[in-house]
């Protein structure tokens, strides 16, 4: 049986800056595959090398595949929807599959929009890919789906969703196979080498408003540190990379797998062969301030600190439990250990005015961080942030939802004037970076790679992709009120997806009222509790400590395994729990 990846063919002005970045799903798919005997697949990057449809229309008929599988974030879905339809048109027999975060929250949407699709497969994707295989490869397709958990399809005029699947326990089990890429495709521009981006864990004890990590993979999971560095030999030693990045959100969460990581890079010499970086929280970087020479010993070179916002505000907005001067001593502390630092701040938010973009510019001007990026407001529309705001919500148009088009529109400023404010700090923070720090700031290593990022924003600036600038006619200031976003206004919430959301609520509210009946029935039994044999209610302790995300997924339709509780923001106790 033959199966075949496709990576959907979009670009937006954002993480490509840097680089042509190896899609990491298709290894770990891939390698769990073969362990069960489908070692026919193959892989279409449309995306690094730019395939046209017809290109790829071609390359389909000729392999016609038994199963055509896609990804998906926000704003590649439609793409990725022409990618299966062209799939359809070219091996009509195939089984299109689409995966990924948005497809998963928002499969009702998708399947409305894109009925052609054969299968959504919701959630982690190993396991549930090998019983699709099966299926299909024992002619039990279409017939036996409703039996595989974790796919959602139509069925006639119904949209049906399966059991949730369980997650992959043991990650340890899941050996990429990272052969199905074209290396020298895919180059980290500020060094020059190879880039990879292995994953040590799956899912984020966190539950910041604004992210949908945490509901996607729904328990944290960490793999062993040996069985990773093991991965990054192999990249190392088979295919030649010479930079990595951890796919985690935050792989310094776990402290003691962290370290023996770290450990066990410089066990092997790796440190010396290979260079990576990191995304994480401030609050770690506090915690693990006595270890961060070690950790750049292991060859940790790049760290990007969430630091969202200027305005402390905008912090406790996205339940991050940091405070703006420790963001400020944090970056400090990575300086005096020689790790780069990148702060990334969110603009555009509902009270953004010219003032608060001028503010975010000096705050970052006076951390004075190596990089910094400012992304634009964009609620997933499968997060909590975006449920709280979808009144304000005016586009429904997901390709543009990409952090470098503003979405949303404060009221003090048009969507001209704040990205002219953004591409305004983008100009004086690296021209000044450009004279002052990075020509004569360290010498060696230092120097290099960060006169290699400098490159990297030029390459995008002469190219005019950096933030989408060519595609929305952004000169400069005199531009900034012709700035055409392209917007496709058709593009409207449908109608099964705006259902779920409601039934959704209809659930969290259902489930806030029975806490409430649980807190109102333990006070009158406060007397009761004192009696050392006193005991609540059947079912009231779980009804009373579950968050209503986690009821939530214990409902009829989320059935199957979940998380635990989470504390919002994460919450610094818990930070300590998952240290030791």
């Amino acid at each position: 049986m033959r199966i075949l990846f496709v990576h959907p063919n979009y670009h937006s002005g954002g993480a490509e800056i840097a680089g042509n970045w190896p899609p990491s799903w298709v290894p770990y798919l891939a390698g769990h595959l073969k362990k069960f005997g489908y070692d026919d697949i193959h892989f279409i990057d449309a995306m690094t090398m730019n395939v046209p449809h017809d290109e790829l229309r071609r390359r389909i008929a000729e392999l016609q595949p038994d199963i055509v599988g896609v990804t998906a974030i926000t704003p590649s879905i439609y793409e990725a929807e022409e990618t299966l339809k062209i799939a359809k048109e070219a091996a009509p027999n195939c089984v299109g599959l689409l995966g990924g975060v948005h497809a998963t929250f928002m499969f009702r949407q998708v399947l409305s929009e894109a009925p052609w699709i054969d299968a959504i497969v919701r959630g982690e994707g190993e396991e549930i890919m090998v019983e699709v295989a099966q299926c299909v490869d024992e002619g039990r397709w279409p017939e036996d789906r409703k039996a595989i958990k974790g796919l959602a399809y139509t069925e006639g005029e119904e949209i049906v969703a399966t059991q949730a699947a369980p997650t992959v326990k043991d990650i340890d089990s899941l050996k990429p196979d990272w052969s199905l890429i074209e290396w020298d495709h895919y180059i980290y521009i500020p060094l020059n080498v190879k880039v990879a981006i292995p994953n040590m864990a799956r899912g984020c004890p966190f539950t910041c408003s604004f992210c949908s990590q945490w509901k996607f993979w729904r328990d944290y999971r960490v793999r062993s540190p040996k069985a990773v560095v093991d991965e990054i030999e192999d990249l190392v030693e088979n295919h030649g990379v010479g930079f990595f990045i951890l796919a985690d959100e935050e792989p310094t969460i776990n402290k003691k797998k962290f370290v023996e990581f770290c450990q066990e890079m410089i066990d092997r010499g790796l440190n010396h062969k290979i260079k990576w970086g990191i995304n994480t929280r401030v609050t770690d970087i506090y915690r693990d301030r006595d270890l961060l020479k070690f950790y750049r010993e292991a060859g940790l070179v790049h760290i990007s600190l969430g630091t969202e916002a200027a305005a402390q505000l905008k912090l406790d907005m996205f339940n991050k439990e940091t405070t703006v001067a420790e963001n400020k001593e944090a970056i400090r502390l990575l300086r005096e250990a020689d790790i780069f630092t990148e702060a990334q701040f969110i603009v555009g938010l509902d009270n953004e005015t010219k003032e608060t973009l001028e503010e975010t510019y000096q705050m970052a001007w006076d951390w004075q961080p190596d990089l910094a990026n400012w992304s634009m407001y964009t609620p997933w529309p499968f997060t909590p942030l975006f449920q709280e705001l979808r009144d304000q919500v005016e586009v429904f148009d997901f390709s543009k939802y990409n952090f470098v088009t503003p979405i949303m529109k404060p009221k003090a400023l048009t969507r001209g004037e704040l990205l002219d404010g953004v591409m305004n700090n983008y100009r004086r923070f690296y021209i000044k970076k450009a004279l002052f720090h990075y020509p004569w700031r360290g010498t060696g290593f230092r120097r290099r790679y960060l006169l290699g990022c400098l490159k990297a924003f030029l390459k995008a600036g002469v190219g005019r992709t950096f933030y989408d600038l060519g595609k929305a006619g952004y000169w400069g200031p005199q531009s900034k009120d012709k700035v055409d976003w392209k917007f496709d206004d058709t593009r409207q919430i449908a109608d099964a997806q705006v259902a779920d959301w409601e039934a959704a609520a209809e659930r969290s509210r259902k489930h806030k009222e029975r806490q409430e009946a649980v807190r109102a029935q333990m006070k009158e039994r406060a007397g009761e509790r004192s009696n050392a044999n006193f005991v609540l209610p059947e079912g009231a302790e779980d009804e009373f400590d579950l968050s209503p995300e986690t009821h939530e997924a214990r409902s009829a339709e989320h059935a199957g395994e979940t998380t635990a509780p989470m504390a919002c923001g994460g919450g610094k106790a818990q930070m300590v729990d998952a240290a030791e």
